[in-house]
């Protein structure tokens, strides 16, 4: 009878553990968001710039990881092509690949017996189109890195603003519950412009490394493609 009791009580006391448990959760989650809109309309451009943040990182990432890769013989077939004077052949291939690469050597492909530096500074014209398309939306990115930080800085004063304001019209009844829109305005924004900030700096230091890495891969095969222009004939 003692033990039936027991475990009567044992289970009372996991039940009311598991609903405490579940309160706490739904209490969290509610402050969570209560705290969001406290922060006043200073969060709305910041949640835009997180939303602008995060779509051209991913559409920005996406394009670059595409046009990165490359077919390893692609240069091996162009030089074929050459040596056999197959000229048309090897613009076909470029026009048939996707890549700034491409574009570049079919732009020197097309210039072929004209003076090695005009065919030099063709290619690199064209280079300085393909790295600007790759570069699109970065200095948004980096323009929101920067100003979303800032304006969570100009919602901590506006909080301040909000809390000295309602101190003064409070006169000696001043208290935690009066200040607490003022600074929570001031704190919540300044976290969410800071988190947005951190995120869009580290997503634009991101795609400038795969920017750069794709830069030093143009350089490399330009390089290459005006060496096999400079070999002598057999």
């Amino acid at each position: 009878m003692n033990n039936l009791l027991f475990i009567q009580l044992l289970q009372i006391t996991i039940q009311d553990t598991i609903t405490n448990q579940t309160e706490e959760a739904e209490q969290l989650s509610l402050s969570f968001w209560n705290l969001a809109f406290k922060g006043g309309w200073v969060m709305i451009p910041i949640i835009f710039l997180s939303i602008v943040a995060v779509y051209i990182f991913f559409e920005r990432y996406f394009v670059i990881r595409k046009l990165s890769t490359e077919d390893i013989n692609f240069m091996d077939r162009i030089k074929d092509f050459i040596h056999d004077e197959k000229i048309e052949s090897a613009q076909t291939l470029c026009q048939s690949i996707d890549s700034p690469t491409s574009r570049m050597i079919e732009k020197g492909i097309q210039r072929i017996g004209r003076p090695l530096n005009d065919i030099n500074a063709a290619i690199e014209n064209v280079g300085k189109l393909e790295i600007y398309k790759l570069e699109k939306g970065l200095p948004t990115l980096a323009t929101v890195a920067g100003a979303a930080p800032m304006i969570g800085f100009l919602g901590t004063v506006m909080g301040m603003i909000i809390a000295f304001y309602d101190m003064s019209n409070a006169g000696s009844n001043i208290n935690v519950a009066l200040l607490s829109n003022g600074i929570y305005t001031a704190m919540v924004t300044t976290v969410a412009g800071l988190i947005v900030g951190i995120i869009a700096y580290f997503a634009y230091n991101i795609l400038v490394a795969k920017v750069e890495k794709i830069v030093y891969h143009l350089e490399a095969r330009t390089s290459e493609f005006m060496d096999l222009l400079n070999e002598p004939v057999s």
